[in-house]
């Protein structure tokens, strides 16, 4: 099968899945990846046991840490690393981008600072005219990997655009819907890493289902005031970005977010916790932008506020819990 590559920034785990997953198709693919052993690693042993091991990776994947060699002449590029970094390396990567060049943002997250979702960041620092899409929704990269069925969401202000997308990605095992529904389908990958702390935490207090529904679903009302106030179509949030990847992160224990969270619960410490994960908890960072978003908006958001809190160390689990349980009766559809 002759494809023109794609190329793939970030060698993570989403990112070393994607390629897996594109790559068993005999699509060639070009993997820019940070660190140099790993470069040698993935091309000499057809592996990334650092990120995703146990995933043989197909003859058609070809790593560099080279940005350049990465994104010559590629007419879609799908940027799959953790939030807080993607200004910095696309500031780096934007001179060797393809005029016309497709970039799919998979970073799930706000901007620590600016309270910026991927969207917002792109548009800073690549050429206006870019062409941009947004891949969400409820997909564990290990079963990516493993070709599990998984349906995702693109999204993209451009039909054309999301169609392309839609077109190349879509395989027998990973269904790609399309919406153009920026906003909604970025702020519901983002925000459910905030309420799957949240839930996490609760499951290492040794609290039961009832409080994990409660949190999920009133973890989705408050997702969706948000999202609506920025401009988000609400129908998204009861979709693949808001709903589907809120229950997957919430009750997934390959979630990182969840697991943090459960961590928490039982008492140890963030930076313990963090310091001894390989991969990126998108969650805690995310927690204090999305606060700081919504405080600049005027939403209240009560469960984002308690993660703060624990993950601040301003407040322990079980206080938030009372504290979640103690505020004034009010009607569900209020907002």
């Amino acid at each position: 099968m002759s494809e023109q590559p794609i190329t793939i920034l970030g060698g993570g785990s989403m990112g070393t899945a994607l390629g897996k997953m594109l790559g068993d198709t005999g699509i060639p693919v070009r993997l820019w990846v940070y660190e140099p052993e790993l470069v040698a690693e993935i091309n000499s042993k057809r592996e990334n046991t650092l990120f995703l091991p146990g995933s043989p990776l197909p003859a058609a994947l070809f790593a560099t840490g080279s940005m350049a060699e990465a994104l010559s002449g590629a007419g879609l590029v799908i940027s799959a690393m953790p939030a807080q970094v993607v200004r910095r390396v696309w500031t780096a990567a934007a001179p060797h981008l393809a005029p016309g060049a497709v970039v799919v943002s998979a970073s799930k997250g706000i901007e620590v600072g600016s309270a910026k979702i991927m969207s917002e960041v792109l548009a800073e620092v690549l050429d206006p005219r870019a062409r941009l899409a947004f891949l969400s929704g409820p997909s564990f990269a290990k079963e990516v990997a493993a070709g599990q069925p998984t349906a995702v969401v693109v999204a993209s202000t451009s039909a054309e655009v999301g169609a392309l997308v839609q077109k190349t990605m879509f395989g027998p095992n990973f269904r790609v819907y399309t919406t153009d529904d920026v906003v909604g389908v970025e702020l519901g990958g983002a925000l459910k890493n905030v309420i799957a702390i949240a839930v996490g935490a609760a499951e290492g207090l040794g609290l039961g289902h009832n409080a994990r529904a409660a949190l999920i679903t009133r973890g989705l009302a408050e997702i969706s005031r948000l999202a609506v106030v920025c401009g988000a179509n609400p129908l998204t949030l009861a979709g693949l970005a808001g709903v589907g990847d809120l229950v997957l992160t919430c009750t997934g224990h390959l979630s990182r977010n969840l697991q943090v969270g459960i961590r928490l619960g039982r008492g140890e410490r963030l930076a313990d916790i963090v310091g001894g994960m390989r991969m990126v908890a998108e969650g805690v960072e995310t927690s204090r932008s999305a606060k700081a978003l919504a405080d600049g908006r005027g939403v209240e958001m009560p469960i984002t506020d308690v993660v703060v809190g624990i993950i601040d160390g301003a407040l322990a689990p079980a206080d938030a819990v009372r504290e979640l349980m103690s505020r004034r009766m009010r009607s569900e559809r209020e907002r």
